[in-house]
Order: structure tokens, then sequence, then C-alpha cells
């Protein structure tokens, strides 16, 4: 049977020539980086090396990078920290309403010690309102955390624009580009980002590996406590093959990013324009053409997502249903709650992110097999079973509007 993955938002397959870069690092040169050794010496030198590499992705000054284990607690030491270090003149945070949810609970987090949290209302694409920002600003906002693009539905943030208005005010602006990184061009200073977030797990490096981007005189109170790595503000034993990885893949990512989008893109493409000629009662979720090159997300009407997702994965492709961090959260996605999705259409919501390793013919199949399974699903609906006698949305429940729906259709 195929295998065909499609769950690259969640996790991508390891490049072989940053698997390569980092064995040395688990065989030979296992010193610790702190230690004073040849050992320590040569784990130091090439973490330095992997500084310059990431820093050189986002078009940021190496001693402005800080390596952490993931993308969560990178957002969590740019929230938590720089709300921390205002905390005496300023206890008000902003962020969106489809963050990732290590911003979202940080931020929740911080309400509980005192902070008062705005929560930016998005339009039906998951777009941000750069005058809902403005309007949100206040003297005591000590932060404010805008995602680059959303990691479910793909929507890219006017980032720039929002940026400049928050730095205006003289307010910190953290950027969580987890999403869009290595996948599309993130330079710091044309993103106006203070802060920013980015993860090899994304773009072909190790899990265990990310980065924060702290500007030069920024103030950050460290969430981890203990020893002097990371200049201080992020304390515990680097993990060395991992930190080679991510420099590593962020390297190949800045070298080969526009060849590895094209690809990417017209894949997504063709499952966008192709999927909906073969199935009725779908729609696509995230904008229309503000997206990531690797995200498709459709609502599929009358059926339930995990179901779709189950069905996929017997016939040996793998998606997601939401969010990799709510899968098996029995709850409709937060992400599709704001863009104001009817409940009973999210439901029936699937994620395929794409990645370099796929193919026009991984499209293909998707192509082939999916309408089967929806139609099977379909057929063992009571909805879509009233449905085919009356014409009528059973049960559809307040605040429906398939409008909404139809409104993205047209934009294809």
């Amino acid at each position: 049977m195929k295998e065909i993955y499609l769950d690259n938002q969640a996790n991508t397959k390891i490049s072989e020539r940053v698997f390569n870069e980092m064995l040395p690092f688990l065989r030979e040169n296992y010193g610790n980086a702190q230690s004073m050794h040849t050992l320590g010496a040569r784990s130091k030198d090439a973490i330095e090396n992997a500084r310059k590499q990431a820093a050189a992705l986002v078009g940021a000054n190496e001693q402005e990078i800080y390596f952490t284990s993931c993308g969560s607690e990178a957002n969590n030491l740019a929230i938590k920290g720089v709300a921390e270090a205002n905390s005496a003149k300023a206890k008000h945070i902003v962020v969106s309403s489809v963050e990732h949810f290590s911003v979202l609970y940080s931020a929740r987090r911080l309400s509980q010690a005192g902070f008062e949290v705005t929560y930016l209302p998005v339009d039906k694409y998951g777009m941000v309102s750069p005058s809902d920002v403005e309007k949100a600003l206040r003297p005591d906002t000590a932060i404010v955390s805008i995602q680059h693009a959303n990691t479910e539905i793909g929507t890219i943030q006017n980032i720039p624009e929002i940026s400049r208005i928050v730095r205006a005010k003289k307010i910190p602006f953290h950027c969580d580009a987890v999403a869009s990184a290595g996948q599309i061009p993130v330079d710091v200073n044309a993103l106006g980002a203070d802060l920013l977030t980015f993860s090899g797990a994304q773009f072909y490096g190790p899990r265990g590996a990310a980065a924060l981007y702290v500007r030069k005189g920024a103030r950050i109170i460290p969430q981890i406590d203990g020893g002097i790595q990371e200049n201080g503000r992020r304390a515990g034993t680097e993990n060395v093959p991992a930190i080679v990885g991510f420099g590593k893949a962020c390297e190949l990512a800045k070298n080969e990013m526009e060849q590895n989008s094209k690809k990417t893109a017209a894949i997504r493409d063709r499952i966008i324009t192709e999927l909906p000629k073969k199935i009725e009662y779908i729609y696509l979720n995230g904008h229309p053409t503000a997206r990531l090159p690797n995200n498709v997300n459709f609502s599929v009407e009358f059926v339930e997502g995990e179901a779709m997702m189950l069905f996929l994965d017997q016939k040996g492709i793998c998606v997601s249903s939401g969010s990799a961090c709510a899968s098996k959260a029995l709850k409709m996605s937060h992400v599709l709650s704001a863009i104001k999705i009817d409940a009973a259409v999210a439901q029936g919501s699937i994620l395929m992110s794409l990645s370099k390793y796929n193919s026009t013919d991984d499209a293909d199949y998707v192509l082939n097999e999916f309408p089967a399974i929806v139609k099977k699903l379909r057929d063992m609906s009571p909805l879509y079973n009233y449905f085919q006698k009356t014409g009528k949305r059973q049960e559809a429940g307040p605040g429906t509007d398939y409008d909404h729906h139809h409104d993205h259709e047209e934009q294809e």
C-alpha cells in the first residue's frame, strides 16, 4: 500500500543531509558545550555555527538568537519573559484569537497573575485587522503577539503593517513564525518583529530544537533557571545534536526555499482546485491567496473529521483533523470557531500539510481515494440522509452562515 504523509505541519521528515550533520555529535563529539576541554569546545563551536545559520534564515544578528527545545517553549519565553520584564508599569497583553495554544495559554497564565488580556477577532479568512490592533493598544500594554501564519488554515497575516502600528507606540512585538519560517521568506527587520519564534521540525530539521529571536536591547526574564547557557536567558544542558541539525536545516531552507515552495504550492493548488469538483458541500478554510504554499484545509459537510482521517489512514494517507495539539480533544478547533464556521460544518475539517517530499502523484492518489471515502461516510450519515430527503440542514445551530462558505468558493 502507498504511504503518503500529509501532516507536515505537525512534523516533517528529517533531511538526510541534516541527519548526517548531526551524527558526529551523537557519536564522537559528545562533550558538554560548557566544558573547558577539547570535546566541550567542539560542541560549543558547533552551537555557535548553528546560531549563525539560524540567524541567516531570519535576517538576524547571531547574538540575537536563543535556542530552545521547541516552538512552544520559545513562545512561552517570549510572552511571559517580556510581560514579566515590563510588569512594574505594564499589565496588558494583546494576542489574536487564532494563535497557537502556547501563546494563548501563556497569556491565560499571565491573566491569572494579574495581567489583562485582549483577544483580537479575525475575519472569515482568519485575518487580523491592523486597525483592531491599533484600537486594542493601551499605555500599559506590555507585549503584542500576532502569528505570521496560521498552522491550521494557512492564512498569512499582514505583519509589517501590524508591527509598524505596535512599535510606533514603543510596545514590544512578538511574532510566532513556526508555520512560516522555512516555507516563505521570514526576515525580522522586514516584518518589524522584536521577538520571533521558529522551529526546525517544520522544515526538515530534528525535533528538540527551535529558536527565539530577541532584538538587541529587548528586556526579557528567563523562564528556566539554572545555568549560564544561552547568555543566561535559557538554562539547561544544550541538545547539541539537535541544535546542529536545526542549524543545517536553516541553511538548507534558506538556499532551497524558493524551489520547495513552488513545488508544494503547485500540489496545494491542484488539490484545492480539483477536490471541490469531486465532492459537493466542501469548503476551503483560510485565505484563498494570502496562504502558506503547503497548506490545504477543507471542511466537508455532513461528515466527521476524525472519521475521514481514520479512513484516509487505512488508504495510507496521513492527514490531520484540526491542529496537531487539538486532535485528541473532541471539540471544535479554536481557529475554525474564530472564523465563525458553523459548528456542524467545522466538525468535518481536514488539514493536509505538504512537504518537498510530496509529489503530484500523491495529489492524484488523494483526489482518487478521498471522494469515495466521503461518499461512504455520507451514506452512513443521518444528517446527510435528512438533507437528501428534505433539502434542509437539520439543527444547523445558531449563527450558521452558509453564504460564508460559498464566498470561499467564489474566490477560488
